[in-house]
């Protein structure tokens, strides 16, 4: 991997201020991309993470957007390629859970994951086509799912619906706008070591730990190396393809 590989590309992060979507983020800044990204809620941890971008020598843009709103998505694509010129990568990570058993889940818990989850890849993959085609080597968009949506998750028929969703949506949209040089690929992750996954209680995770081959759970490190590879240069005859970085979870 050259330092700078992505010198000169920018890049979209939706969800970008935490966990997995900010190891994103900061690996395209440190690879020399541009990048843009959403918080729903945290600003203060939005304005910090674009300084610490800005300190690697790339530009950064950091707006409050409900990536669910079809208009707020376009409009936020629109500030971004008006800022960076274009939009080479997009990755589709806001997400959200609303986890309990079905005969307990009420209207609004499904609604509001399968919005988020689904509605926003949708809803940013869209709105950056457009500025993508314009690019002489394309883009690419990369999908965060999960292998809940591989497999279905006990408690999670909402998002296990929204990231199996996700998994249709990559492949259709990579089938779709391949002749314009854009791949469309995927990551159904297992457990990673996040901020929600040290909330599961210590028996549950012995549990899902007991049924991991490889022992442990992920790092958002290694999720956004594997992201990187799969918007990188050596990666441009790979599309319509689901990676499952889940230590062999769901194999």
């Amino acid at each position: 991997m050259s330092e700078k590989q992505f010198e000169g590309k920018s890049a979209i992060v939706t969800g970008g201020t935490r966990g997995i979507g900010k190891a994103i983020v900061l690996e395209l800044a440190k690879r020399g991309a541009n990048v843009a990204f959403n918080y729903a809620k945290s600003a203060d941890e939005a304005e910090k993470l674009k300084a610490e971008i800005e300190t690697l020598g790339v530009k950064a843009m950091a707006a409050q957007c409900d990536v669910a709103n079809t208009e707020s998505a376009a409009e936020f694509v629109k500030q971004v390629t008006a800022e960076f010129g274009t939009v080479n990568f997009l990755i589709n990570n806001a997400g959200i859970t609303r986890d309990t058993l079905i005969l307990r889940m009420k209207e609004d818990d499904w609604d509001a994951v399968l919005d988020t989850n689904l509605k926003g890849a949708f809803n940013f993959s869209k709105a950056v086509l457009r500025p993508m085609m314009k690019n002489a080597d394309g883009g690419s968009i990369l999908n965060i799912a999960s292998i809940s949506g591989v497999v279905g998750m006990l408690g999670q028929t909402n998002y296990s619906a929204s990231k199996a969703g996700m998994i249709g949506f990559t492949k259709a949209l990579a089938k779709e706008i391949a002749s314009r040089k854009i791949t469309v690929n995927a990551l159904a992750l297992g457990l990673i070591e996040t901020e929600m996954a040290s909330e599961m209680n210590a028996e549950y995770r012995e549990k899902i730990l007991s049924q991991i081959p490889l022992g442990r759970l992920g790092n958002v490190q290694e999720v956004a190396e594997t992201a990187c590879f799969l918007l990188s240069d050596s990666a441009r005859y790979i599309t319509g393809q689901v990676i499952q970085p889940d230590g062999g979870l769901a194999m």
